[in-house]
């Protein structure tokens, strides 16, 4: 089983912002969408570029180099060129702590 990687303080991760983190060596990019926290791979499914290079919009992020969009809720491939979705992490608070694990090896 993988371990939870503490990625910050829950008071590091306001809304609205992002913090990529390496999760058993998959860079994971954890949002906090209005109090919620998400975590998606931080790789576009379409070329295996980086996606936090790009845009944030609403729930969506735009991949900077095609713009491929991705729900950043669920990892749904939502516009070509990327059909494939993102994969997406658990995500727990501990102690304050923002925590996040790759259970795809388990």
């Amino acid at each position: 089983m993988s371990d939870w990687v503490t990625v910050c303080s829950l008071n590091e991760l306001p809304a609205g912002s992002h913090r990529v983190v390496d999760v058993d060596g998959a860079q994971v990019a954890v949002f906090n969408l209005d109090g919620h926290i998400y975590a998606i791979e931080d790789v576009c499914t379409h070329d295996g570029g980086v996606l936090t290079g790009g845009p944030i919009e609403g729930d969506q992020i735009v991949c900077p180099r095609h713009g491929a969009r991705f729900c950043i809720r669920d990892g749904a491939a939502l516009s070509p060129p990327a059909f494939e979705p993102v994969a997406t992490f658990p995500v727990r608070l501990e102690n304050g702590d923002v925590q996040v694990r790759d259970p795809r090896w388990d």
